[in-house]
């Protein structure tokens, strides 16, 4: 089973992010304001999800892209893929918050695997448990580290906050807002960078072999 190496994972996340980055940001603006209209935001919702998969094939992201009808066509299964992401997850945070946490990087990939393969919402859901497994540690840890890199640097910024210059206030207050935008497509960036590591990785994304039935 592949191991995902986690600094050069997050080092590819990072320029996969940094690449489609305005792209990414615009989309996530428009994603925003549309968020509100009935029927599209569904569609909508799925194209975000979708977007580390186009990310991790090498394509450039078109911010207009998350208004394409494709991502309508399957909004049933969607719901129940969505149904039951949520209420294995949170059952899994009432038994002490660690159940679900592994379960919630168990099937980080499911929404991915619902655009990308055409895969019903069971299918989604064990082939990202296949592909994570062996790699949960690993997938927590560089999102650790991503949040760590945004938290540190957020941290250093708001000392500035604490110094007495009003021109300091300002140019602290304009980093933290690009900060925080660059975090988004970073951390699209990462998810396609561990989606096209696993899915490559043959031994991971093969079904898990049946047993021969007794004779």
């Amino acid at each position: 089973m592949k191991k995902l190496p986690i600094f050069a994972t997050l080092k590819d996340g990072l320029e996969l992010g940094m690449v489609n980055c305005f792209s990414v940001i615009a989309a996530t603006i428009l994603y925003i304001l549309t968020i509100w209209v009935p029927y599209i935001n569904v569609g909508t919702t799925l194209a975000m999800a979708a977007l580390p998969v186009e990310m991790a094939k090498g394509n450039v992201i078109n911010p207009l892209c998350i208004f394409d009808s494709k991502y309508r066509k399957n909004m049933g299964e969607f719901f129940i893929l969505m149904a039951l992401m949520t209420g294995a997850i949170w059952a899994g945070f009432m038994f002490m918050l660690i159940p679900g946490i592994v379960i919630a990087i168990a099937w980080n990939f499911a929404f991915m695997l619902f655009v990308d393969k055409d895969l019903n919402s069971l299918e989604c859901l064990r082939e990202s448990n296949r592909m994570t497994y062996g790699n949960k540690g690993r997938i927590f840890w560089i999102t650790i580290l991503l949040s760590l890199i945004y938290c540190v640097i957020l941290g250093a910024l708001c000392i500035l906050f604490t110094m007495d210059n009003s021109t300091l206030d300002i140019v602290a207050v304009v980093l933290i807002v690009i900060i925080s935008l660059l975090l988004v497509p970073a951390a699209y960036g990462v998810d396609a960078a561990m989606y096209k590591a696993l899915l490559d990785d043959p031994q991971a994304a093969a079904p898990a072999p049946t047993e021969p039935k007794a004779e």
